[in-house]
């Protein structure tokens, strides 16, 4: 098994904050989704352009459709080019409703033991009312976007361990990962 501990979960729940406080305490770099997607998805022939009319003509979810190709493929690309880091994946790298990309994708992260996926609370429509309000910020469409990815089997499935956010700050979170980590044959 690999030692990398991989973040997922939905948008606004704290993961890339989380990566960075775990990289801090390991002395592990940290490798974020959101920032090397591009690169990859440019590898496989990512459209701008077709990127474009998926989002005019279906909004935040027509454009999400179309990246999930390129997520399944980053994030075995960004597994492949880097080891012994803190991961931390986009709200929707983890969540795949074509069973064929799920299934190439849960096969890339079986060997990870650290897979956490964090989630403001045990009952799915309180993480939803607590990550609207943190993530006021948001679309309609990305709201609805993230609901999906709160509900949807594929984080449970994929995590190894859940991790809840509600009434933690982050050095609490990073710590609760921490010890997880360390009680699961992790060593730094």
């Amino acid at each position: 098994m690999k030692t990398e501990v991989i973040l997922i979960g939905p948008i606004g729940v704290g993961k890339s904050t989380v990566a960075e406080l775990l990289s801090i305490r390991t002395g592990l770099p940290r490798r974020s989704m959101d920032v090397m997607r591009w690169k990859y998805f440019d590898e496989i022939g990512y459209d701008w352009g077709l990127a474009k009319q998926h989002h005019i003509n279906g909004g935040f979810w027509g454009l999400y459709n179309y990246w999930k190709p390129f997520e399944a493929y980053a994030v075995k690309r960004l597994l492949d080019e880097f080891h012994e880091c803190i991961f931390d994946f986009g709200g929707s790298q983890s969540v795949y409703e074509d069973d064929a990309l799920f299934a190439q994708v849960r096969a890339v992260l079986e060997p990870y033991a650290h897979i956490v996926l964090l989630t403001p609370a045990p009952d799915q429509e309180e993480s939803i009312r607590i990550l609207h309000a943190r993530n006021s910020y948001a679309s309609d469409d990305q709201r609805i976007v993230n609901e999906h990815f709160i509900r949807h089997h594929s984080n449970y499935d994929l995590a190894k361990h859940i991790i809840h956010t509600k009434d933690k700050d982050p050095d609490q979170i990073c710590a609760e990962v921490y010890k997880w980590v360390m009680n699961t044959g992790g060593s730094y």
